[in-house]
């Protein structure tokens, strides 16, 4: 415990006892325990920005959202989602791959219309008297019926001079020609949800691109080659095909090849047959992609929800629980330890831990330099009223000229008081503010010594600069703030120093650090008072000097300023050979730039 005493004008005794159990605030001592509130009541109002309406509490917070109703959750899903739908509308236009099975579908019925041409030219054919060939109609009728009644393929077979000779679909009986039309194959699956998915599966087909416009497919009462150009091409020796549009989203696909006999075109055979077998097929490929769809989307929406309550939920509970430290009166409520997921959210964690001890620290230490202000100027401001108090009092002259000195000493202490606190409370906001530049600490001891010798008394301490020429010197802080730090320690080993001395100031690099030592050779420091000389208002001064000459602030203002700039500022003492204390040494620890 330190003692700091003065003597008063009736030779009355005043001081005090300064340790930290006499540090607490009357605000520390008075105030309750403080307990947590329920959660407040919520209500509905609308937000000021966006006029969206949303839940309030009586303290004005937000209400936090569900995790499925979290706009984080809604990105995660949004964007997994669209990350899935992209590739699959891709496979789902099938333009290539329909283009190869109609091609194919045109290739297998070019073949069948080939096979057929040469039928009808080996079989249908008569000689007329003039050696002429040419198809018998009735013949090549019948031909024809057979050769497609296993098959869904419609063959017409037009004459030289472009008129239908033969039609698979017309049948000729005692009543007179019969029209067939070829029933539609019964779907496996006829039951609602089939017929639904086919509905949906029309409806998207139907906002996909199919590669363009076909040319309509049309009959006209009399059929002739003109109606058709690939059977025009046919009678001209050329085999051409064609795929036309029926109506109702249907293909028909048509080959034209010419019946030859000995590369005589007796006619043209006219195939055509429906796309059904080629639209079943890609709906088929469709609903398979759709159905892996369906599964991969429940699976990145299972797994996007798990993902944002991982994210989600997580920062939800550190911003619910940083509300709650907030508008909390005491200090009950902790920031949730996330640390063990080992990601950024439980760095965001320590992180909140970390600067809420950080907050209440600093609080602390505002209430103790509140309370240390308090008690260091009630000092001079008891002695200036006991004096003013006693100067009315008295008529003897010389006696009030000595309480009149002791005013006026007491007004200056407070006035050295009130500019180092000013300069304590001033220097967190100031390091906060300011721009780091490099220093250069070697120039900067030189021009301290230089002011100093130019200044110094001629009995005063010697000041020796030692630096390395090899050793860069730089680090990054504020340069008059660093200064001040070597004037503070320089002047305190001044004080201590005996006439005639040497204070030595010493700089080095090392191992990434800069290191700067300022010794004296004074009477050293109490071992046990190593640390508390860093403390605000302590004060070790040499014997002889006068009481109240200093605030007891240098020491941890300097300490303060080295702090902030990532460097720690230590004491020792200077041994000689046989032990005794030479002199103190104060150290200097700057990350180097």
């Amino acid at each position: 415990m330190n003692e700091i005493a003065r003597t008063t004008p009736d030779g009355e005794v005043e001081g005090k006892a300064r340790s930290e159990g006499s540090r607490l605030s009357s605000v520390e001592k008075a105030a309750p325990p403080i307990l947590l509130q329920p959660e407040p009541e919520m209500r509905v109002e609308r937000s000021k920005r966006g006029g969206k309406r949303q839940r309030i509490d009586r303290a004005g917070r937000p209400h936090r959202r569900p995790l499925w109703q979290s706009p984080l959750t809604r990105r995660i899903l949004a964007v997994n989602i669209i990350a899935l739908v992209i590739p699959v509308v891709g496979l789902l236009y099938l333009d290539n791959y329909r283009q190869s099975l109609i091609e194919s579908e045109l290739e297998l019925l070019k073949t069948e219309a080939q096979i057929f041409s040469g039928a009808l030219a080996a079989s249908g054919v008569v000689t007329g008297p003039l050696g002429e060939e040419r198809l018998l109609p009735e013949t090549t009728r019948q031909t024809v019926r057979r050769l497609v009644d296993v098959s869904q393929t419609r063959a017409r077979l037009f004459s030289p001079d472009g008129s239908l000779i033969a039609d698979s679909f017309l049948l000729s009986g005692p009543g007179g020609v019969v029209e067939m039309q070829p029933l539609a194959p019964l779907d496996a699956d006829d039951s609602f949800l089939w017929r639904a998915v086919v509905g949906a599966y029309d409806w998207i087909a139907g906002l996909l691109p199919n590669g363009g416009p076909l040319p309509p497919y049309s009959e006209s009462s009399v059929q002739s080659a003109q109606d058709y150009g690939e059977v025009q091409k046919a009678l001209a020796g050329e085999t051409a095909t064609a795929v036309r549009d029926a109506g109702g989203g249907r293909m028909v696909l048509s080959v034209a090849v010419p019946v030859q006999r000995y590369r005589q075109v007796l006619g043209s055979l006219f195939l055509t047959k429906p796309g059904d077998s080629i639209e079943a097929t890609l709906r088929d490929t469709r609903l398979t992609v759709l159905g892996v769809f369906g599964i991969a989307l429940s699976v990145t929406v299972l797994l996007s929800l798990y993902l944002a309550s991982t994210i989600a939920w997580p920062i939800h509970r550190l911003a619910d629980a940083a509300d709650r430290v907030r508008r909390a009166k005491g200090r009950q409520v902790k920031i949730p330890d996330l640390s063990h997921r080992k990601d950024e959210i439980g760095d965001l964690s320590g992180s909140l831990r970390d600067m809420t001890e950080a907050v209440w620290k600093r609080m602390d230490a505002i209430e103790r330099f509140a309370a240390d202000v308090s008690h260091e100027i009630k000092n001079p401001l008891t002695s200036l009223r006991s004096a003013v108090e006693t100067v009315a009092r008295i008529d003897d002259p010389a006696q009030q000229r000595r309480l009149m000195t002791i005013i006026l000493d007491d007004v200056q202490r407070l006035n050295r008081l009130i500019t180092d606190i000013s300069d304590a409370s001033r220097i967190d906001a100031e390091m906060s503010r300011a721009d780091a530049e490099p220093v250069a600490m070697r120039e900067l001891l030189t021009a301290i010594a230089d002011i100093y010798g130019a200044t110094a008394d001629p009995d005063a301490p010697q000041i020796e600069v030692i630096a390395r020429e090899g050793d860069s010197l730089m680090v990054l802080g504020m340069e008059g703030r660093l200064g001040q730090v070597l004037r503070n320690l320089l002047t305190n080993a001044v004080s201590f120093s005996p006439p005639g001395g040497t204070i030595t100031l010493t700089g080095w690099r090392e191992h990434g650090r800069v290191l700067v030592t300022v010794e004296d050779s004074g009477p050293g420091i109490p071992p046990d008072k190593l640390k508390a000389i860093f403390e605000r208002f302590y004060s070790e001064r040499p014997e002889g000097e006068k009481f109240g000459q200093h605030s007891g602030l240098g020491l941890s203002i300097s300490h303060q300023i080295v702090e902030a700039h990532s460097g720690t500022l230590t004491a020792d003492n200077m041994l000689d050979p046989d032990g005794h204390v030479r002199g103190a040494c104060f150290t200097i620890d700057l990350p180097a730039y």
